[in-house]
C-alpha cells in the first residue's frame, strides 16, 4: 500500500509509534523514525533488523526546536529524494491532579504534543507539496470526552484536532491531505504495567470486548496514509472498540 514512500515517524522507537513504523515497513514504504534519544533510537532499529531484517534509519532532533527540525529533514530529503507521509506521534501523557500541577509539567505537556506537531508540519509542508503528500497526527479518545486528571494530556489532544482538521483546510489547495488517528485504551508497555483490577472495568465498557493492540491503531494510519484515502482530509478517526450513534 506504501510502495515507494518515504515516510518520517516520530516517537517511534516504541509502543504505537514503532507499530506504525513496522506496520509502513511491510507495506514497503522507506521509513526513518525519530526518538528522544540516540539510545532509544539506536535500539528500535537494531531489533527491526534483527526482526525481519528491515532496512530504516533514524534520528533524535529537539522537536520543539525548528532549526534542528529543518536540518534533519532537510538530511532525508538529500538522502531519499522526497518525502510524502509525516506522522506527528511523539507525545507524552499526564495524570497530575490540578491542584498538583506545575508549570514545569503544563509546558513539558504542551511542548512535545503541541508544538512539535506544528513545528513539524510546518516543516514538512514544501516537501509534502511536491509530493502531495499526507500529514498524520496522533489524537486520543480523551480528545473528545476528557479525562479524569492530568488536564493538560486532554486539552493537548483537543488541540491536535484543532490543529489537523484546520490544517485540512489550509493545505488541501496544495494537494496536501490532513487527518488524526484517536486511539482508544491500548496494549502499550505503560497500559501493561497497570493492575488488572483498574484494567477490567474499562474493558467492560468497550462493546468490542478488548482494548485495542498497537497494529489496530498502526492499521488505521496505514490507510490514512496510502492512496486509497486519497478522498479523505480533517478527518479524526476513532480507533477504540466503541459503538457510536
Amino acid at each position: 500500500m506504501l510502495e515507494g514512500k518515504v515516510a518520517i515517524v516520530t516517537g517511534g522507537t516504541r509502543g504505537i509509534g514503532y507499530a506504525i513504523v513496522k506496520k509502513f515497513l511491510e507495506e514497503k514504504a522507506n521509513v526513518i523514525l525519530f526518538g528522544s534519544k540516540e539510545e532509544s533510537v539506536t535500539k528500535a532499529i537494531n531489533t527491526l533488523k534483527e526482526e525481519n531484517n528491515y532496512e530504516v534509519s533514524g534520528y533524535f532532533p529537539n522537536l520543539t526546536n525548528e532549526e534542528e527540525v529543518k536540518k534533519v529533514f532537510k538530511k532525508i530529503k538529500n538522502k531519499y529524494g522526497k518525502i510524502d507521509i509525516l506522522v506527528n506521534n511523539a507525545g507524552v501523557s499526564s495524570s497530575t491532579p490540578i491542584e498538583n500541577y506545575t508549570t514545569e509539567e503544563y509546558d513539558k505537556i504542551a511542548n512535545l504534543n503541541i508544538k512539535s506537531v506544528f513545528i513539524c508540519s510546518k516543516v514538512a509542508i514544501p516537501y509534502l507539496e511536491e509530493t502531495k503528500g499526507v500529514i498524520l497526527n496522533t489524537s486520543s479518545m480523551v480528545s473528545k470526552y476528557g479525562q479524569q486528571s492530568g488536564v493538560m494530556y486532554p486539552a493537548s489532544k483537543f488541540a491536535v484536532n484543532g490543529i489537523t482538521v484546520s490544517l485540512a483546510r489550509e493545505l488541501a489547495p496544495k494537494g496536501i491531505r490532513v487527518n488524526a488517528v484517536a486511539p482508544g485504551i491500548t496494549e502499550t508497555d505503560m497500559v501493561k504495567k497497570l493492575p488488572k483490577e483498574m484494567i477490567e472495568p474499562l474493558i467492560k465498557t468497550i462493546p468490542l470486548g478488548r482494548i485495542g493492540k498497537p497494529e489496530d491503531i498502526a492499521n488505521a494510519f496505514t490507510f490514512l496514509a496510502s492512496d486509497m484515502a486519497s478522498y479523505i482530509t480533517g478527518v479524526v478517526l476513532s480507533v477504540d472498540g466503541m459503538a457510536r450513534n
